[in-house]
């Protein structure tokens, strides 16, 4: 097959391609870390699994680098290139729930916040990423560290099938059945090996939680990093978290004379019977 034009993929595509000729294309190519500015060729944002098979065979057939754009938060700016294809898929963010069977299935495009929202009404979970605007498919295809890891497992661990568009431009259901091999790759292996345009996930009883941020001074970052490695060392498994620091962000419960000065920082999150959730972090407010 020779070369396809821009028209040809537009006439395959039911979603938008966008390229530098058009007034949506800086808009179009921004991703998440502004110091990430690239200027790919073609810009496809797709709204189907079809649209995604579109993007792939036209960066094969014109040997054009291919990204593959979900929440748009990759730190080193894998989800855009210069001078190939970006398949957007933020235009595919649908969540469907299935509460018997306690699953999942996320459109490749969806983020952490989409996710939450569908299944929260059901009062259930699964270990998602830190921030809501991060994408479901780069966190879980990079293993994908939450909240929920400790008691749940990594976002990649929960990971029941997803639908794959190969180099080849077909589309493969990946299992624990079919295509086991890529499968495996898939869980945090990275995105080299297929776009995936939607995750089944398996999911977990919880709904509300106990926790938040708790900033203290700066000098005492060693006495809270001891404190958090002791408590967590044989904390029950519901009690997810981390230690951090933290530039203040001009937030209500931060005195407006404190925002922009760097604090130590511990997030917690207590998954379990929120009356215990307190005494679960008792140690921590202590």
């Amino acid at each position: 097959m020779g070369k396809l034009s821009n028209d040809q993929l537009r006439e395959r595509v039911r979603g938008t391609v966008v390229t530098a000729d058009d007034d949506a294309f800086d808009e179009a190519r921004t991703v998440h870390n502004a110091m990430i500015d690239r200027r790919p060729a073609v810009i496809v944002r797709c709204v189907n699994a079809g649209d995604v098979m579109a993007a792939v065979d036209f960066a094969r057939e014109n040997g054009l680098d291919l990204a593959v754009r979900g929440g748009a938060h990759s730190v080193p700016g894998f989800g855009t290139c210069d001078g190939g294809v970006v398949a957007d898929l933020s235009g595919m963010r649908g969540v469907r729930v299935d509460p018997v069977r306690r699953t999942a299935r996320a459109e490749g495009g969806a983020t952490w916040g989409d996710f939450n929202a569908a299944t929260y009404p059901f009062g259930l979970a699964t270990t998602g990423g830190i921030i809501s605007t991060t994408g479901v498919g780069g966190l879980t295809l990079g293993g994908g560290i939450g909240y929920l890891a400790r008691g749940l497992g990594l976002s990649c661990d929960n990971l029941v099938s997803a639908d794959v568009v190969t180099a080849d431009g077909r589309l493969v259901v990946a299992d624990e059945e079919q295509n086991a091999d890529l499968f495996w790759a898939l869980r945090g292996g990275g995105g080299n090996f297929g776009a995936v345009t939607s995750f089944e996930y398996r999911l977990a009883p919880v709904k509300d939680i106990y926790g938040g941020p708790m900033l203290f001074e700066l000098e005492d970052a060693a006495t809270v990093v001891r404190a958090f490695a002791d408590h967590i060392a044989d904390a029950p498994e519901q009690l997810g978290g981390f230690p951090a620091f933290q530039i203040a962000p001009p937030l209500p419960f931060i005195p407006e004379d404190r925002h922009g000065d760097t604090f130590a920082l511990v997030v917690a999150c207590w998954a379990g019977p929120l009356d215990e959730g307190e005494n679960a972090l008792r140690p921590l407010h202590d």
